[in-house]
């Protein structure tokens, strides 16, 4: 048995699921309303405020689609109820974002152009206000935990962190693998 399949998914108060024909299971909640696919093999219920996995066989491919879509479904029921927030950190000298209306951002990343990028609806975007001597942060908020982190991918490929002043747009705590600048050469 699958030790992620065959856990419960738990519904928090507040939060609503239903299993709609076609397999597909749809979670409401406080923050949005996301829907999800599940394959036709695998066997969904839900009762008593908790929706439960099971597959037919211990084939490898049966196997893996049970923790898979117990996987997804956890973390639809999570982004409905608390959200999703990465903090992404602007480290280099004139590095900036800014809000401009509900959706688009503008960024500063020292080329000869600013670079503009339109959000999805679903994903909330904030820029808190960057006190003296420290560096710009973005906070992306969704509900839908794979469209945030593909925003955030896509925002990190404007500036990935260089490896020897660690200049460029990297996640709030992450470790970069910083290398030795050059020598000079003896004589």
């Amino acid at each position: 048995m699958s030790r992620i399949g065959k856990l419960p998914v738990s519904l928090p108060t507040g939060v609503s699921a239903e299993l709609l024909p076609g397999n597909v299971v749809k979670v409401k909640g406080p923050h949005g309303e996301l829907s999800q696919k599940v394959d036709p093999d695998i066997t969904v219920t839900i009762e008593d405020n908790q929706i439960k996995f099971a597959r037919p066989t211990d084939q490898p491919r049966h196997r893996s689609m049970h923790g898979l879509y117990r996987a997804l479904v956890h973390n639809m029921v999570v982004g409905v109820s608390e959200q999703f927030t990465i903090k992404q950190e602007l480290v280099g000298v004139g590095y900036r974002v800014a809000l401009l209306g509900k959706n688009l951002l503008s960024f500063s990343l020292g080329y000869s152009h600013e670079i503009r990028l339109m959000l999805p609806d679903e994903v909330i975007a904030e820029v808190p206000d960057v006190r003296k001597g420290e560096n710009p942060v973005l906070v992306l908020k969704s509900c839908d935990k794979q469209l945030v982190g593909q925003v955030a991918a896509k925002v990190r490929s404007f500036r990935k962190p260089e490896p020897y002043k660690g200049k460029g747009i990297k996640f709030v705590g992450e470790q970069l693998r910083r290398k030795a600048g050059k020598t000079a050469a003896a004589k």
